[in-house]
């Protein structure tokens, strides 16, 4: 099947034709490192991580380039180091650690590059010159560089939006002297407590930091060249932010188009509200990582398509939690290792024809694709209940099913681990199940059932089979 997306500068969904097979380029925008991701912002990491695994599976690991970045200079950042009263260098690294931290508790995997906006202030600089240059950007005696907005015909032509609505929803920048409302800020002046770099505008050597939005435009053209594939991040991004984007650098290259196919997904509620910590339902991912596995809020968010509302609830995660215990119970028994690799040859994945493959080419139908996971597991377990000589049918289905797991991001654990969880009684519990066996040997019945209260008590839910008995957590 050949892979579709819904591209919202189009408004339509179509084929997906990369520029170059073996290039595909990929740019996502990452986070602005003032604070803990909440799990909105995990929407768009475990999106787009999904679909940098399923370009690698159809066009080669070797051939897609995913690029995501992380915004170390913003206004949010001098605020917050201000209110900690921390360097804003021991912020950002800080902040940047716990993202990864949760990034990888989500089963995200690294992006191919992950440019810093700090490392890239030259790169931001020449190409505010150069728009200047072309007529599309003018320098304040401030030292404030701003985008004429009017000099772009069809500005607006991503979000849709019309003239009222774009400056009305415009994101507040400091700028003064402005020739028209909409135009936005690619260089603003800083005062001497706040980050700043020499440049040709202004006073005091032109000491200045970099908009939000100049920053994407220059690190994408940097990794991928001023026209790539696809462009990713959440709707709310739309406009002002890759609206701004897309004028800054089809300026600089008026011949490119910059991105060919706009991504973006959808809103997130949270327990049937705007997500508000005045409502007590504002859920950072390392607050949930101490009370759910990361994989369960993978799972959450891939149950509803990417471009819809998504509602996110605690019930939904522990649903999630049941349905990856389902799908780990198809596995047991078989081979511990992930049989997914990002790596591997798409010619030999063993699954490439399966429903999962096929539901993600429809502009990444992720329901779709779980409830492939699920017909695969399904058929795990009938296979091993059949009680015929099964072994090499069950593995090849259980090796099907890790693969295409993995094009999700699921089922790359060991499933005896996943169920044992990460508690430190491990052993404990091995030995109190091993002491019930052995009074079922001995036909010792009181003695296996108060054994089993026993591990009931702690959590513990047992599955006795012919091949002896196994025990997960959560019972």
């Amino acid at each position: 099947m050949t892979l579709t997306l819904y591209n919202t500068m189009t408004r339509a969904k179509a084929p997906f034709a990369p520029l170059d097979p073996a290039n595909v380029r990929m740019y996502v925008c990452g986070p602005t490192v003032y604070d803990n991701i909440h799990i909105g912002n995990a929407r768009p990491l475990v999106v787009f991580d999904v679909l940098a695994r399923l370009l690698r599976h159809e066009y080669g690991a070797g051939r897609v380039t995913y690029v995501r970045n992380i915004t170390d200079v913003d206004d949010k950042i001098i605020e917050r180091a201000a209110e900690r009263g921390v360097p804003i260098d021991e912020l950002t690294r800080s902040t940047t650690e716990q993202f990864h931290a949760d990034a990888e508790a989500l089963g995200c995997l690294p992006p191919d590059v992950e440019p810093r906006a700090t490392d890239h202030i030259f790169d931001m600089i020449a190409l505010v010159a150069r728009l200047i240059e072309r007529g599309h950007a003018y320098a304040t005696d401030s030292g404030e560089v701003l985008f004429d907005v009017p000099s772009m015909p069809d500005y607006g032509a991503l979000s849709g939006r019309n003239r009222d609505e774009m400056i009305a929803g415009a994101r507040i920048e400091v700028a003064s002297h402005k020739r028209d409302p909409a135009d936005f800020v690619l260089w603003k002046p800083s005062s001497g407590d706040q980050p700043g770099w020499d440049s040709p505008w202004g006073p005091n050597n032109g000491r200045g930091r970099p908009g939000w939005h100049l920053e994407c435009s220059a690190m994408s053209e940097k990794y991928l060249g001023p026209e790539f594939d696809i462009h990713g991040g959440g709707v709310d991004l739309v406009f002002p932010h890759h609206e701004n984007e897309r004028a800054q650098s089809v300026c600089d290259h008026p011949d490119q188009p910059f991105a060919h196919v706009w991504m973006h997904n959808g809103y997130l509620m949270s327990e049937g509200e705007k997500m508000s910590k005045s409502l007590g339902n504002f859920y950072t991912v390392r607050e949930l990582r101490d009370e759910f596995p990361g994989e369960a809020l993978r799972l959450a968010l891939l149950k509803t398509h990417y471009r819809q509302p998504l509602d996110f609830t605690k019930d939904g995660v522990r649903e999630a939690k049941r349905e990856l215990d389902y799908l780990y119970g198809a596995l047991r028994g078989g081979d511990p290792e992930p049989a997914y690799d990002p790596a591997d040859d798409p010619a030999d994945d063993g699954g490439a024809a399966s429903d999962v493959a096929r539901a993600l080419d429809d502009d990444l139908n992720t329901p779709l694709a779980v409830a492939g996971l699920y017909a695969l597991a399904s058929s795990a377990y009938k296979t091993r209940d059949s009680g015929r000589d099964t072994d090499d049918r069950l593995f090849e289905i259980q090796e099907i099913l890790k693969y295409n797991g993995g094009l999700l991001g699921l089922l790359q654990h060991d499933p005896e681990a996943w169920f044992r969880g990460d508690g430190d009684d491990a052993a404990a519990i091995d030995a109190l199940v091993a002491a019930r066996s052995a009074a079922r040997a001995a036909k010792d019945f009181a003695e296996a059932d108060r054994l089993r209260d026993e591990l009931v008590g702690r959590g513990i839910a047992l599955e006795d089979g012919p091949g002896g008995t196994i025990w997960r957590r959560g019972g």
